[in-house]
């Protein structure tokens, strides 16, 4: 592993278990939480934590899979994307937040052996309609995460006021 992916990955892991510069990573933020508070929207139109959560999980996983296979399969217009309340809530907490560590320890892994030469290899990206280098997935994912870790805490001060 050289520099470049190694600090993506150390990046990543901050962002979701670590601490940061900005404020508390997606681990202290949940772990904040009430468990009746996972499903409940703060007001009209705000996703909830469950939804974030599963959201951003789905990208993970599809980012692994173009990591892995040279190829994604999830879209804005897929179920996906944002699955419903009564999905998730169907689901559980428990489940949600397994495929949420999943996710996060699966996309560390499939980085872990990869020298930096693999960020300018090319995958193709049903979502932007293209061949891409891997670098885009790869820092779109720590974006993804980092602007939904943003909306997450939002959510969590509205909910806990």
């Amino acid at each position: 592993m050289q520099n470049t992916i190694k600090s993506i990955i150390e990046q990543f892991k901050n962002i979701h278990l670590g601490q940061n510069w900005f404020g508390q990573s997606y681990k202290v933020k949940l772990a904040d939480l009430d468990d009746s508070l996972y499903f409940e929207r703060p007001q009209a139109n705000v996703h909830s934590v469950a939804e974030l959560i599963a959201h951003g999980t789905a990208w993970r996983k599809d980012a692994v899979l173009k990591i892995t296979t040279g190829k994604g399969e999830l879209t804005e217009a897929s179920e996906k994307d944002w699955p419903s309340l009564d999905q998730l809530r169907q689901k559980g907490w428990d489940a949600i937040y397994k495929d949420y560590t999943d996710s996060v320890d699966s996309f560390i892994r499939s980085l872990e052996e990869k020298e930096d030469d693999f960020l300018n290899e090319e995958y193709t990206d049903p979502e932007f309609d293209g061949v891409f280098p891997y670098s885009f997935t790869i820092i779109g994912i720590v974006q993804h995460d980092l602007y939904h870790l943003g909306q997450l805490g939002l959510v969590a001060r509205m909910l806990i006021r």
